[in-house]
């Protein structure tokens, strides 16, 4: 029989769904990064280097290479044109049609005479952490374990996951930039190996506040008070 057991009897305090600082916009595509942007229906990507334009569209069918001629200042973002591409950007909020997820950038690109639109720029956070699911990628500082699911998912006021070895979940509220989480009740099993190891720092880091972070990629990240992390990325 699986017993239930209390990992966690003093709330646990989260830092609020603040999304990281970000360079100032309309100052132009940062020369020294790479800049990406996608669309759907029908599916393209696209990819800005300091020296190159490189389009991928039609599903693959259609691919672009030409040298990138600078942006030009545009009402509220940027402009590269070509004679095969012409790129606009607009620093304004977009979904990729898809998913829930949301882009800092719109973009329209015609490409030898054919309009696409799509999104593009630093992924945006959720507005909310309800109804979002992340798996993990690593848990202070180390790869997790591919053997065994990681995984943390907020549906209505309620958390639930595996951090390689039990399952656990617990309630949680969010006020004020502020997440409290906890009591957390979870099965009681050993698991051999990295399961186990990865779990023991999960919790460990669970026990005090942590801090919430959503860089531009699209990932979590919980910061504890020592400076210990777990990174997670969201499941569309």
């Amino acid at each position: 029989m699986v017993r239930l057991t209390s990992l966690l009897t003093l709330p646990l305090v989260l830092a609020g769904c603040v999304p990281t600082a970000e360079a100032p916009q309309g100052s132009g595509t940062p020369p020294a990064a790479s800049y990406f942007a996608l669309g759907t229906e029908p599916g393209w990507t696209l990819e800005i280097t300091p020296g190159m334009l490189n389009y991928d569209g039609d599903y693959g069918d259609t691919k672009i290479v030409v040298a990138n001629p600078g942006a030009r200042p545009s009402f509220n973002g940027e402009r590269y044109v070509t004679p095969r591409l012409t790129i606009d950007i607009t620093h304004a909020e977009c979904s990729d049609g898809m998913s829930d997820r949301r882009y800092r950038d719109t973009v329209t690109l015609t490409a030898e005479g054919k309009t696409v639109k799509g999104c593009g720029g630093g992924v945006l956070p959720p507005t909310e952490l309800a109804g979002t699911n992340w798996t993990f990628v690593s848990i202070g500082g180390v790869a997790v374990a591919g053997d065994r699911p990681a995984s943390l998912a907020f549906e209505g006021d309620r958390m639930s996951g595996s951090a390689g070895c039990n399952r656990f979940s617990g309630g949680y509220t969010v006020e004020n930039r502020t997440l409290t989480a906890g009591p957390l009740m979870a099965t009681k099993m050993a698991c051999p190996g990295a399961g186990m190891t990865q779990e023991n720092a999960f919790f460990a880091l669970m026990r005090g506040p942590v801090g919430l972070n959503f860089p531009s990629d699209g990932t979590l990240v919980l910061t504890g008070a020592e400076g210990q992390t777990a990174v997670l990325k969201r499941v569309i």
